[in-house]
């Protein structure tokens, strides 16, 4: 129970940061497709973020700013915006009820990934970008716009061109076999 006039302790670094340090990890490694380079990444990251924490406003949405250095560390490392963003690790996923799991559901629902996951590597940065903030990170509009330091608009934009360019990749690639 707070008793009135007595401050609340300030939350420290640790406490705001170690709990994204595994969707940190994630996006990294999204935008590096390399673990080592994103462990760098998310080191560099942290190293940033806590030397410029005292310059944080509390109050302020501190994943949206971890996430900004992120990509901020990103930008400017030597991979840069040259790298592809592969959907990786969805084996595990389970495709359809077991019951119902056929050889070729479990084909079509591969060749459907891979098309999927060869769109999303020949999509704008900015627009894979935008795509793997809201859908794979979960991120709000508001917090995508804190991340990338854009308007709101500009969200809502992006993404709606995003989703509608990886849509005709998809047709493209899959050369009209499933009628996207």
């Amino acid at each position: 129970m707070k008793v009135p006039g007595e401050r609340v302790p300030a939350a420290t670094f640790e406490d705001l940061a170690m709990p994204l340090f595994d969707q940190l990890y994630n996006f990294a490694r999204w935008l590096t497709q390399d673990t080592a380079e994103a462990e760098d990444l998310v080191q560099e990251t942290y190293t940033k973020a806590l030397r410029g924490f005292s310059s944080f406003q509390m109050g302020t949405n501190f994943r949206a700013w971890m996430y900004r250095i992120l990509r901020n560390s990103f930008l400017s490392s030597r991979t840069g915006l040259k790298v592809t963003i592969p959907i990786d690790g969805e084996e595990d996923e389970t495709l359809l009820p077991a019951e119902h799991t056929t050889p070729e559901s479990i084909l079509i629902a591969q060749a459907n990934r891979e098309m999927v996951q060869q769109a999303l590597v020949e999509l704008a940065v900015p627009f894979r970008e935008i795509l793997l903030l809201c859908e794979v990170e979960e991120m709000s509009y508001q917090e995508i716009a804190e991340t990338l330091a854009i308007p709101m608009g500009t969200v809502m934009s992006r993404l709606s061109r995003a989703r509608k360019a990886l849509r005709t990749l998809v047709a493209k690639n899959d050369g009209g076999r499933h009628g996207v």
